[in-house]
């Protein structure tokens, strides 16, 4: 494994570059009846359902599946599904054996492996949607966004899909129009059943080892993070909760309650975390539950924001006078987990120095509280325009240049630095002062350090260069 200051050395952050790959024409770019061809990596849970919402789309070809449980009975359907697409383990020989024959890939993968992914697809060439959060590290995120801005020709995507549906073009309306202005608050909640794992916080060690499933290549499956021994309660969608491999609610559910408000109001990197409450707190996987404080610099006219993230089944957060009966449970998708009903679906609250707002998560759009005011507002509200694709036809029509992508890595990629930072809090249990000209964090040397991530593996290390 390379040292931290060897690996430092090796990255982005210090100026390496490399040669951008040229771009295609557009005539390359389309299949024979007139698709984009593409390949799939990460087939199962949520791959499978991202698969199958691109299938519905229309405009794909798919031309190749990657997955490194290939065979394991979650990933059976979508290979059976597209029984004449080529089939890979391993991402990279994916792109080394058939990577002239597709144009864009999809990235449904655990969080910590979307990086090394990602990147080596860029460098071959490709058009990228790759599954939010859109990375595990501060640094990840900053490479990603390096890799974007040299490669304007590819087109990116991160899967938070309700940026291409109502709340997004209300928001952005509103704020246009002056309905939403002066934000001062934000409270985000999720607080439904999907927890993501049961285990014990008292533990001192990691899970006794099991043995690998036949058709499961653990290795591959680390990508660029050291392996440990296999363990059922690392994969699966268990990953998420473990501070090595995924995000935790932050991570995923951040993306679908302030995407918009971190987008329009401009927010960029806060100047403070600070871990208001974390419930049974522990070196291993995330809080049972987490209240997060992020406080947002004035900027552009605009006044400071703080922003209150509240996770966990009991941890509510205060409610406003009028507040009113949870909204937007409708849009949240079922998963592989399946649909747990909750007292409040998750959500988020917005206050201005005039009006509050409620919404809900994904593309649920927002309400004026309470209702008295809404009816006196109603007359004064502009018409909000219909999205003109969904989050996976917006991707594919990017790429034939009739759109641009809604939320492409150089949007998307900052608001995953605010998770990253907030993961940070809860894992160290501790507040953060942020420096957003450096990109340092001022009060915490050791904090400071985990923002590069742990070294890669010494094979995964080209990944890390731009």
């Amino acid at each position: 494994m390379l040292s931290r200051r060897k690996f430092l050395a090796s990255t982005a952050l210090t100026s390496a570059t490399i040669a951008a790959t040229s771009a295609r024409s557009y005539s390359n770019i389309l299949g024979a009846n007139g698709k984009v061809n593409i390949a799939h990596i990460g087939i199962g849970n949520r791959g499978e359902q991202i698969i199958n919402d691109f299938d519905k789309t229309g405009l794909v070809n798919v031309v190749a599946l990657c997955d490194v449980d290939m065979g394991a009975p979650h990933t059976q359907k979508i290979m059976n599904k597209f029984p004449k697409a080529k089939r890979f383990q391993d991402f990279r020989q994916l792109l080394d054996k058939a990577g002239k024959e597709f144009d864009a890939v999809t990235v449904a993968t655990p969080d910590f492996s979307h990086f090394p992914i990602v990147m080596a697809c860029m460098q071959a060439g490709k058009h990228v949607y790759v599954e939010k959060p859109m990375s595990r590290t501060f640094l990840e995120a900053e490479l990603m966004m390096q890799m974007a801005r040299k490669n304007p020709h590819l087109v990116t995507q991160v899967g938070n899909q309700g940026h291409s549906e109502g709340n997004y073009f209300q928001f952005k309306t509103w704020f246009e129009a002056g309905v939403i202005k002066d934000v001062t608050a934000v409270t985000a909640h999720m607080n439904m059943g999907r927890r993501w794992h049961k285990l014990d916080p008292k533990m001192k060690t990691w899970p006794a080892p099991q043995p690998v499933p036949s058709t499961l290549d653990w290795d591959t499956w680390h990508t660029t993070a050291m392996p440990k021994p296999y363990n059922d309660l690392y994969h699966n969608g268990e990953w998420r909760c473990w501070f090595d491999y995924g995000m935790g609610a932050l991570g995923d559910w951040g993306a679908h309650l302030i995407d918009t408000v971190h987008e329009f109001l401009d927010l960029g990197l806060p100047y403070e975390i600070n871990p208001l409450y974390l419930e049974d707190h522990n070196d291993f996987f995330f809080p049972m539950s987490s209240t997060l404080l992020f406080k947002f610099g004035a900027r552009k006219g605009m006044p400071p924001v703080d922003i209150t993230w509240y996770d966990g089944l009991k941890n509510l957060p205060p409610l406003p006078k009028g507040f009113g009966g949870a909204v937007g449970a409708a849009d949240v998708p079922a998963t592989n987990q399946g649909q747990v009903q909750t007292t409040l679906s998750p959500g988020k609250i917005i206050y201005t120095k005039d009006l509050i707002f409620k919404g809900g998560s994904h593309g649920s759009t927002l309400s004026i509280i309470p209702e008295e005011v809404a009816k006196e507002m109603a007359p004064k509200l502009p018409e909000v325009p219909k999205s003109p694709s969904n989050h996976f036809a917006n991707f594919i029509l990017a790429i034939q240049g009739k759109e641009k992508t809604r939320s492409p890595f150089e949007i998307n990629g900052v608001l995953s630095q605010v998770f990253s930072l907030g993961v940070l809090a809860q894992k160290l249990n501790t507040p953060l002062y942020f420096d957003a000209v450096t990109k340092t964090i001022t009060n915490n040397k050791f904090a400071n350090a985990y923002l590069t991530g742990a070294p890669p593996r010494k094979e995964w290390e080209q990944y890390y260069k731009v």
